[in-house]
């Protein structure tokens, strides 16, 4: 479940940044920052729903999801291959991700 909550983090996240690079960067509409806000908060609300004592260690086993999504976004919303060393950082920031949540405490 921690996963998909981290998965669903990733795409609100990506989503509600692309929406402000869109306004700033591509030239849209400045309507684009409602949406691109509700989806940053979503990300926020998701995030808390993490199983986890503390917030830092949610945040940064977050963060190797975070790089992979964004990897995907690329490809999929971008229409931009990724590269062999795109996906050997993202592969690298995944296996971070597992250290961290699998690691005995």
């Amino acid at each position: 479940m921690t996963f998909l909550t981290y998965a669903g983090a990733a795409l609100a996240e990506i989503a509600g940044c692309f929406a402000f690079w869109s306004w700033l960067r591509l030239g849209r509409s400045a309507w684009w920052a409602l949406p691109g806000l509700a989806a940053l908060a979503a990300f926020a609300v998701l995030l808390t729903r993490v199983d986890s004592p503390a917030a830092g260690r949610a945040f940064a086993a977050y963060g190797g999801v975070y790089v992979a999504a964004s990897v995907l976004w690329l490809w999929l919303a971008e229409g931009q291959r990724p590269d062999r060393w795109d996906l050997a950082g993202g592969a690298i920031c995944l296996a971070g991700t597992a250290i961290i949540l699998l690691g005995r405490r």
